[in-house]
């Protein structure tokens, strides 16, 4: 399973906080994957080709786990095997960091998903930065700027050839390609 996080609804596309929402919908058109589909609080569709499920949870950021838990149950897959994407306040924007398990870091959605399923699950964390004057709310539901959204599309690819890596390699081929990567902005 791979689990991107965000809010649902038109409001919130194309927003930081819907980052993992962004690299989920990337990896279901690379993979050609099934028609998405709503099931137990979530959008889903398999990809076959990799025998995986992509997943949105439908419940708000802070109550994903939820939704999570239900799919996994049903499912039979045990977190080890479900990789969580999801974006993060305390990384520049760009930075990436795979972790194998770990805290939440702050962060809700990740904490309903450790309150629901433990910490042993993967997760990506897609860095949006913070706002200059400290306002996360805000800097977390809005729009990507022009400088952000320049650099998207080379961010959501790299993730996505990370996932493609923890999906066909090992986990540590994948958490050595992304969190070595660099935004090219950031680039010597």
């Amino acid at each position: 399973m791979v689990a991107g996080l965000g809010n649902p609804g038109r409001q919130y596309e194309r927003t930081r906080h819907n980052i993992g929402f962004i690299v989920v919908d990337e990896l279901a058109r690379r993979w050609s994957a099934e028609k998405w589909k709503n099931e137990r609080g979530a959008r889903t569709a398999l990809a076959r080709s990799r025998e995986t499920l992509l997943v949105e949870p439908q419940s708000f950021m802070n109550a994903s786990g939820e939704p999570l838990l239900a799919l996994a149950t049903f499912y039979k897959i045990p977190p080890p095997d479900m990789l969580v994407v999801v974006d993060d306040l305390d990384l520049p924007f760009g930075k990436l960091r795979m972790r194998i398990d770990g805290s939440s870091g702050g962060h809700n959605g990740l904490k309903s998903i450790i309150g629901n399923l433990g910490e042993s699950f993967p997760r990506l964390r897609i860095g949006i930065g913070r706002d200059r004057n400290g306002e996360a709310i805000g800097h977390v539901l809005g729009r990507f700027t022009d400088d952000e959204e320049a650099l998207l599309t080379a961010i959501v690819d790299v993730c996505v050839r990370g996932i493609e890596l923890w999906h066909e390699r090992t986990p540590i081929d994948a958490i050595n390609l992304i969190n070595a990567w660099k935004p090219p902005a950031a680039a010597e």
